[in-house]
């Protein structure tokens, strides 16, 4: 009993290994044996690969060939692969595009495309584009008899509208029109603000709209091409896809029976 109790780890002395000594200080700390194994393992395993590639390259066979010896290349010390057709083909194709095209079929495309032209065409023509950002100014051009009436001119008194009314290109009533008739409409200022911010809101619904349309154009102009491509019919690429337009190609003719 007497031996087991000695056997017992509880009761044995923690040995600990020994520090550096005092007057051995200045060279660190000095190493344990945990230390000394983590850094023989970090040494045994480096010295291991190198022993391999060392035999794989002995055993190398000279006549060896793989087609990424010639699809890859050395791009700021990085391996990169060099892009073949299908990959340059999904490049000119935006991620939206990409979705669409697998998801749906062109005649929902087709038909959310004319959903939104008539959108477009409606939003016209409540809003008539007179005072659109983006949009050319017209010219309006006056002719006089002399220099010294052009020095002169006075553009609200030729126009005979207000000052105030000068710069409008549209609902410019002349003076005349001002004292005979009474104003319909807002006429207090942040009435006028607040109309010219739902305006400039609708301009802004207008625009993303028309974007909306030209990319359902060029997705059903996709599509379509990738369906007369499955045909047998020999054909010649006349013009590359882009993002902005699809692929064109001209096809042999044929003679129908």
């Amino acid at each position: 009993m007497s031996s087991f109790r000695k056997a017992l780890k509880s009761r044995q002395k923690n040995h600990h290994e020994r520090s550096q000594p005092g007057f051995r200080k200045h060279l660190g700390l000095l190493e344990k044996k945990k230390d000394y194994k983590l850094r023989a393992d970090d040494y045994h395993k480096k010295q291991n690969t190198l022993a391999a590639l060392r035999k794989k390259a002995l055993e190398k066979n000279p006549d060896e060939f793989y087609h990424k010896m010639i699809n890859a290349k050395l791009e700021d010390g990085v391996h990169t692969m060099k892009k073949g057709k299908k990959q340059q083909e999904e490049e000119v194709m935006t991620e939206e595009q990409k979705k669409m095209m697998r998801t749906q079929d062109i005649g929902y495309v087709e038909m959310k495309r004319v959903a939104e032209a008539k959108k477009i065409e409606r939003l016209k023509g409540e809003l008539h584009l007179l005072d659109a950002e983006g949009k050319q100014k017209n010219k309006h051009t006056f002719f006089v008899d002399s220099k010294k009436e052009v020095e002169t001119f006075d553009l609200a008194n030729h126009l005979n509208v207000p000052p105030e009314l000068v710069d409008r290109v549209y609902n410019r009533p002349t003076l005349q029109t001002l004292e005979t008739k009474s104003i319909m409409g807002a006429v207090e200022p942040r009435r006028i603000q607040k109309l010219a911010r739902e305006r400039k809101h609708q301009y802004r619904v207008l625009s993303q709209r028309i974007d909306r349309e030209k990319k359902m154009f060029v997705i059903s102009q996709k599509i379509q091409t990738r369906k007369d491509l499955q045909d047998k019919t020999k054909k010649i690429k006349v013009k590359k896809e882009t993002k902005n337009s699809a692929a064109i190609y001209k096809f042999e003719t044929r003679r129908k029976r």
